[in-house]
C-alpha cells in the first residue's frame, strides 16, 4: 500500500544513509521501525470480567467478629472508631 508521510529532512537523510548501509530499501527499514514499536506496545486492558488475586493461606477472622460490621472489624484490630 502507498502512503505519504511528512518526516523531518534529517531523520529522512539518516535513515536514507542507514537504509543504504545497510543494502535494504527505507521502506523496508521504515517497516522495521514500525513492527518492532509495535510488538514493544504494553498489552491492552483487559475488559470486562476482572480477576482478583486471592489468598489461600490458613487462618481467617478471629472468633466472635462479625465480618459484615466495620465496627466489629476496628474493634479487632484496636483500632476504636
Amino acid at each position: 500500500m502507498k502512503t505519504t508521510l511528512n518526516l523531518n529532512d534529517q531523520l529522512l537523510a539518516d535513515a536514507k544513509a542507514l537504509a543504504a548501509q545497510q543494502r535494504t530499501s527505507l521502506t523496508r527499514l521504515i517497516e522495521e521501525g514500525l513492527q518492532l514499536r509495535l510488538r514493544a506496545r504494553p498489552a491492552p486492558a483487559p475488559q470486562g470480567e476482572v480477576r482478583l488475586p486471592v489468598f489461600k493461606g490458613r487462618g481467617g477472622l478471629a472468633k466472635g467478629v462479625d465480618p459484615l460490621s466495620n465496627q466489629a472489624l476496628l474493634a479487632a484490630l484496636g483500632d476504636d472508631a
